[in-house]
């Protein structure tokens, strides 16, 4: 087993990565498969982490309840700026969210009494292990699971299809959307609860627009027709970097290139459930 410690030893903390990655992909999944198109997940996993931290930290309290904090304050947040907000759609919705993530990075950077402004929290306790981060994964595939195949995820896909017409039908609209971004927002906390205590230090600029659009990017790459797909992307965009190390200077020129590639030949992500069964359909119907 010597291979696997010094493996671990290296690799942990990607490996670790991995999990977050897909937590934070399938965070934002729930919004778009209710037809929203939100770019505050990146706040919310910033909210998740500084409170988490100082919980544990300023207040002295176990690692459970940093992981219920780190959940519960972003979810709260998104319920105060869903109402508002959540009455827009298409650009000007993620514009608005854009913009709350841009408020709470500057919150972040003002309050140094308790945040540390510029230069972040250090020492934070390192409390994740891979099972918390295997463990938060498969729990939150199972309720997305369950949820896509309830009466609510029917809703979701309604709502997604044509808004006007499932609210016709009968669909609480502002509802679900509410749910589908709080539920978001708490899963975007719970990934931020666990990279804080697994890195020690935190930052402001962690949380920024280029990590949005890293979360969206792991959605959109996988695929948003499925669970297996977000995840499939957050696993990319992590593992990606690292295995073109050998280009060095040129890492990040080549990562953007594949990424463009994947998009412009598989618009509906990798992971398509439509384009396999066409694949399959195709060879069943040759055989015949």
């Amino acid at each position: 087993m010597d291979w696997f410690e010094n493996f671990w030893s290296v690799y942990s903390n990607l490996v670790l990565t991995l999990g977050t990655n897909s937590l934070l992909a399938l965070s934002i999944y729930l919004t778009l498969s209710c037809g929203m198109l939100t770019m505050a997940n990146a706040a919310f996993m910033g909210i998740g982490a500084y409170v988490s931290a100082l919980v544990t930290m300023n207040l002295g309290l176990p690692y459970p309840a940093a992981l219920a904090a780190g959940m519960a304050a972003p979810a709260l947040m998104a319920f105060v700026m869903g109402k508002p907000t959540l009455r827009l759609s298409g650009v000007y919705l993620a514009m608005a969210t854009l913009a709350f993530g841009e408020v709470v990075r500057i919150v972040i950077l003002n309050a140094e009494g308790y945040t540390g402004g510029a230069l972040g929290l250090n020492g934070i306790p390192q409390s994740t292990q891979w099972w918390h981060v295997a463990v938060a994964l498969l729990a939150v595939v199972a309720l997305l699971w369950r949820l896509r195949h309830s009466r609510v995820g029917r809703a979701f896909e309604a709502i997604k299809e044509d808004e006007t017409a499932a609210g016709l039908m009968g669909i609480d609209v502002g509802a679900h959307k509410m749910l589908a971004f709080v539920l978001g927002a708490a899963i975007a906390g719970l990934a931020g609860t666990l990279n804080a205590h697994l890195t020690f230090f935190i930052g402001p600029n962690e949380y920024g627009f280029d990590r949005g659009v890293d979360i969206l990017t792991m959605a959109v790459l996988g695929g948003i027709n499925s669970l297996f797909g977000p995840v499939l992307g957050g696993v990319i965009l992590a593992v990606l970097p690292e295995m073109l190390r050998g280009f060095k200077d040129f890492r990040l020129v080549v990562n953007g290139v594949i990424l463009v590639l994947i998009v412009l030949f598989l618009p509906k992500g990798i992971w398509d459930p439509a384009r396999f069964r066409g694949w399959f359909g195709r060879k069943g119907g040759a055989a015949v």
